[in-house]
């Protein structure tokens, strides 16, 4: 990755060089009419060769400087694109599309697969810091009430509800799930959990408007207890496939209206039922519009 960027650096920048110093040569050479306003060619040449400069920038950092990848491989997709146009039309000779292809195609595998690689990192949490196991996590996780997990799983049965990003639809249909089964969930003593990415403040506001502000809540905006317990950032289909979209409509046709973005918009959400400090139910779901059962996962069997 390093190799392509810094190979596609140097590129650009020459490319831009030449074309800012000599203006009229590839008009000459395609036996083309000179440009009323050579400035806009040499303007061209000097954005080419700044781009030049992030890619240089983006390969000792490939995966943490993916926006400027990204951002030049739509201008490499797009400008094929008006090639295309202008060739089909005769407005450009044939000999100008060379161009387009040492400037644009030759790079959109390279430039995918930097982007691929970028995306798998992220979804993987690489580099994160390594997480404790779950029996500890639920240990040292404590609720807005002041006790933790495992101490209110000792007491009674809890259900952790995690909830994507509270301007999700989604999860604004969840919480209207909750607040409509709560009898159901709570009737043999289960304790209702929350677990969400945002401010304690916001979310305590956020939760009143359900009727579930009572319900303790956990703030984990570092994801540390989603992926702890085995919640990752969900892949473009889990997130923005045909039935996720087809869901979404529907519920917002329900009234679920999204809101502003707070927390991680890829998380993934999930239930977990625990008993005396341990897992003893899930639901993990398969794509971001899963809609769980909650009051019977609340009252799945325990074995001792």
């Amino acid at each position: 990755m390093r190799n392509v960027l810094l190979a596609a650096g140097v590129y650009n920048v020459l490319w831009g060089a030449w074309a800012v110093l000599f203006p009229s040569a590839i008009f000459h050479w395609l036996n083309m009419p000179q440009p009323n306003y050579p400035q806009f060619w040499q303007c061209i040449g000097m954005i080419v060769g700044v781009y030049g400069v992030g890619y240089a920038i983006a390969a000792f950092d490939p995966v943490r400087h993916w926006p400027i990848v990204f951002v030049g491989f739509l201008g490499k997709v797009f400008g094929p694109l008006g090639m295309v146009q202008a060739l089909w039309t005769g407005e450009l000779p044939w000999g100008f599309a060379l161009n387009c292809a040492t400037n644009d195609l030759i790079w959109w595998v390279p430039f995918f697969l930097i982007l691929k690689y970028a995306w798998d990192q992220y979804q993987s949490d690489a580099g994160a810091a390594p997480l404790s196991d779950e029996t500890t996590l639920l240990a040292e996780t404590m609720t807005t009430q002041g006790s933790s997990l495992a101490e209110l799983s000792q007491q009674q049965h809890v259900l952790i509800v995690f909830l994507r990003h509270s301007g999700c639809s989604f999860c604004r249909e969840a919480l209207a799930d909750l607040a409509a089964g709560r009898a159901g969930i709570e009737k043999n003593g289960t304790r209702l959990v929350l677990v969400h990415m945002g401010t304690a403040a916001s979310f305590a506001g956020f939760t009143k408007s359900y009727g579930l502000g009572d319900v303790p809540a956990i703030s984990d905006p570092e994801r540390r207890l989603y992926r702890g317990l085995g919640l990752r950032r969900g892949k473009l289909s889990q997130l923005l496939g045909p039935g996720v979209w087809w869901r979404g409509l529907k519920s917002f046709l329900a009234g679920h209206r999204p809101g502003a973005l707070e927390g991680d918009g890829t998380q993934m959400p999930g239930v977990f039922l625990i008993h005396q400090g341990r897992v003893v139910g899930r639901f993990i779901h398969v794509n971001a519009a899963d809609r769980p059962d909650y009051a019977a996962l609340a009252q799945l069997p325990v074995t001792p």
